[in-house]
């Protein structure tokens, strides 16, 4: 599945639309590296999102191609939790 269809199924971003562009702006990473909206996405891979000041690391654990909002999260887990990264640049677990 790409990533962007993902990351819009799974809700962790609104709209297909703004994940293609959180992509295109280098924001996304698939395992490590930064990753295009047309990345195939797997389970297991970790995705780490930056919104802004916050950071969130998830790995993937199902896909589907249309979910319920209830069933949204068991499409993936949190791997850390969200962190604001400070005027000095570094990342603070919350």
């Amino acid at each position: 599945m790409r990533l962007d269809k993902f990351l819009k199924v799974s809700r962790l971003i609104k709209r297909r639309t703004v994940a293609n562009e959180a992509c295109d702006a280098g924001r996304v990473l698939v395992n490590g590296k930064t990753a295009k909206a047309s990345v195939k996405v797997k389970p297991g891979d970790v995705i780490e999102i930056q919104f802004g000041t916050r950071t969130v690391k998830v790995e993937v654990l199902d896909l589907q191609e249309t979910t319920k909002k209830e069933e949204a999260k068991e499409l993936f887990r949190y791997i850390q939790p969200v962190s604001l990264i400070g005027k000095t640049g570094k990342c603070t677990v919350i």
